[in-house]
């Protein structure tokens, strides 16, 4: 039996209980946003964890010398 199939034969026998002007998420919506919201904040965690391992220092170039691109294209040709 699915879910959805067991729902539906619960539904009849809360009709009586159900205030039609008066609808709330329930446990289930609870339990959706606590979800989402643990995915969030681990997602954060994981965030702020990767960000101190990035190391933002340049490192110097071994020559000494500002490294310069290189001329590409038709110029570099001639």
């Amino acid at each position: 039996m699915y879910a959805t199939q067991a729902l539906t034969h619960l539904v009849p026998l809360a009709a009586d209980e159900l205030d039609k002007n008066k609808v709330t998420p329930g446990v289930l919506g609870f339990l959706v946003f606590a979800a989402l919201a643990v995915g969030v904040w681990m997602l954060m965690k994981s965030m702020n964890r990767h960000m101190g391992r990035v190391n933002f220092e340049e490192a110097p170039h071994p020559d000494g010398a500002a490294a310069e691109p290189e001329a590409s294209g038709a110029s570099a040709r001639k």
